[in-house]
């Protein structure tokens, strides 16, 4: 895409901005690698878990009442990860130590947030694909990737506890 090299220049400039970052990653909703600067993180493996988590956000915001999903904040004890929406088609994850200062943090994530969704937006507005051409449009399985709709889930199968039937339900 394009627009990548300046979603990393994005990325440098929040981490100028703000300090206690260790790392910043831009992704597709589906988990592929936009751009990246997270030095000691694997980038696909955190692109990956932040497709996961955004799966569980959306659902859980949609299920609730609550909109469309703006941000997800993980503390652990040596630090935050904050998840961002970036645009349609992408997420900002940032990863930070424990001393950054958290309305900074959301100030600064939702403001890049902001910035990169547009950049990704206008590359896809223009029919450039999401992800760099260097990424793989296939799993380690050889199976295809296909994008879905956020929250977007498949059919559940449970077993009734009064018949002990599987039914089936859309989510």
């Amino acid at each position: 895409m394009s627009a990548e090299p300046e979603v990393l220049d994005e990325l440098h400039r929040l981490r100028a901005r703000v300090p206690q970052l260790t790392g910043a990653l831009a992704a597709s909703v589906d988990g592929l690698v936009l751009a990246q600067d997270t030095p000691g993180v694997e980038p696909e493996g955190l692109a990956a878990l932040t497709a996961a988590a955004l799966g569980v956000a959306v659902r859980m915001a949609d299920a609730t009442g609550q909109g469309d999903f703006r941000e997800l904040l993980v503390r652990g004890v040596d630090g935050y990860v904050a998840t961002y929406a970036a645009g349609a088609s992408a997420v900002l994850t940032l990863l930070a130590q424990d001393r950054v200062n958290v309305g900074r943090l959301h100030l600064e994530g939702r403001r890049s947030g902001t910035r990169i969704g547009e950049l990704v937006d206008a590359a896809t507005a223009r029919g450039e694909p999401v992800a760099p051409a260097k990424a793989s449009a296939k799993t380690a399985s050889g199976t295809s990737r296909t994008r879905t709709a956020r929250g977007a889930l498949p059919a559940r199968t449970t077993t009734s506890p009064t018949t002990n039937t599987p039914t089936t339900s859309e989510s």
